[in-house]
């Protein structure tokens, strides 16, 4: 059954392998980028203050260490499929595959949960006055409706949309360094601690949600199988990537801070907006609220069509019930498994805020990280023939020890925060065991 879940390439076709490095590079840039930057630079302020960059900056530096990990494991298991794979291949115990598969499974339906809440605040406001609920359902609607009728997603659409998404922090970033040459601002800000529970806990609950707006190169180990040298390719990109993303948080942080207040960033769903509103120079704020809109719209939308098919794929390998396997006659769309995961989007939208819903999706994806720091470890005996990266053993010992103690109440995580993640992860464990009496009274009958 967990062969099933992860399908790990023993069967007589494979994906074809053509993606290069720039365009692998271009897509874990497009990962990590979009809705968390846009709607938590002013949760994270929150935390810490006036120093919100910082926050960013340490998420970074332990983000790239469970990136070792990753890194090393696609070079030796170049198939798609990522955390589910390697807990596999490193334990083998079928329940613990799931688990770790239905954690990924629905950390992306809290992202786009929290996307969806986002979509609904002040980026909109700019075009029409809702509440933020009503703008979140209105979005939900949408997304299943593209969902239902079907889509095909490309390489060079989520190239574009990179760019778009860019060049919305690239503004910011060009507003920052007008304000610097201008004399514009407070850069002094940038160095004030304000945090409730002291500087280093203050750090850590900052840290704790900007790891959301990294989150997104978890993703791109899903492509090993179709990139065209994987082993070369895949490490370079994946630090490129986390490198290029950390260089423009950061520095969007520094101008967010600069030029806007603590207390107004910290109360706004759209923190970037207020920014490009004060600027020195005009840039039309419609057009950064459209800008993004397409953001957070975009992780949204790839998060629900990557949950739908998930379960869909888990059905119809019999690992959830087979009632999530059916398919729309004429849409040829899985129909049951989008509406059982948009349903979940929904009572999440409704029952959490952009900041609880984005931490919920970091400490679903913080105990996912940590059972692959310790599978890299514990399949360092299995050996491949081909080279491979390796990293440094400190490196995923020190990862696990961090996504531990970032999963931890003293980060300031609400205990909300731990009951969602319980719910769902429990959503699942019925699901396994509900799945496994049919399957058991089938055979009896039988």
């Amino acid at each position: 059954m967990a062969e099933a879940i992860i399908d790990s390439g023993s069967g007589q076709h494979s994906l074809k392998r053509v993606i290069g490095r720039r365009v692998l590079l271009l897509f874990v840039v497009g990962d990590i980028l979009g809705a968390g930057i846009y709607a938590l630079v002013g949760k994270v302020a929150g935390y810490v203050g006036g120093a919100l960059w910082l926050p960013f900056l340490v998420a970074f530096v332990l983000a790239a260490l469970t990136a070792t990990a990753y890194a090393e494991l696609v070079g030796k298991y170049p198939q798609a499929a990522g955390a589910a794979l390697y807990v596999n291949k490193a334990f083998n115990i079928p329940f613990v595959t799931f688990i770790v598969a239905f954690a990924v499974l629905m950390s992306g339906i809290t992202s786009a949960s929290a996307a969806a809440r986002a979509f609904g605040g002040r980026y909109l406001a700019e075009f029409v006055t809702l509440p933020v609920i009503v703008g979140a359902f209105i979005f939900l609607g949408l997304v299943t409706l593209v969902n239902f009728i079907g889509i095909s997603e490309s390489v060079k659409v989520n190239v574009v949309l990179t760019v778009i998404e860019a060049f919305g922090l690239l503004v910011i970033i060009a507003i920052g360094v007008y304000a610097l040459l201008s004399g514009q601002g407070e850069p002094a800000r940038a160095l004030e601690f304000h945090p409730a529970n002291g500087a280093f806990l203050g750090v850590l609950g900052g840290t704790a949600l900007a790891f959301y707006a990294l989150l997104g190169f978890e993703d791109s180990v899903n492509l090993a199988e179709e990139s065209k040298d994987p082993q070369r390719d895949f490490p370079r990109a994946l630090f490129g990537g986390l490198i290029v993303a950390a260089v423009i948080y950061v520095a969007v942080a520094f101008t967010a801070t600069m030029l806007v207040d603590t207390k107004t960033l910290t109360s706004s769903t759209g923190p970037l907006l207020e920014v490009v509103k004060v600027a020195g120079f005009a840039f039309p704020p419609k057009l950064f609220a459209l800008i993004a809109l397409l953001a957070v719209g975009n992780t949204a939308l790839i998060n629900m069509l990557m949950a739908s098919r998930l379960v869909y794929g888990m059905a119809r390998e019999g690992i959830v019930p087979k009632v999530f396997a059916a398919v729309h006659p004429t849409r040829s769309t899985p129909w049951v498994s989008i509406v059982f995961t948009v349903g979940i989007a929904a009572v999440l939208v409704a029952t959490g805020d952009v900041g609880n819903l984005a931490d919920t999706t970091v400490l679903l994806l913080l105990c996912v990280f940590t059972m692959v720091n310790v599978a890299v470890l514990i399949l360092r005996r299995d050996r491949v023939e081909h080279d491979h990266f390796r990293a440094p053993s400190w490196m995923p010992v020190l990862g696990a020890l961090v996504c531990l103690i970032l999963a931890l109440p003293i980060t300031g995580r609400g205990g909300d925060v731990y009951l969602r993640a319980g719910v769902l992860i429990a959503i699942g464990v019925i699901l396994w065991f509900v799945n496994r009496l049919f399957l058991s009274e089938g055979e009896h009958s039988s």
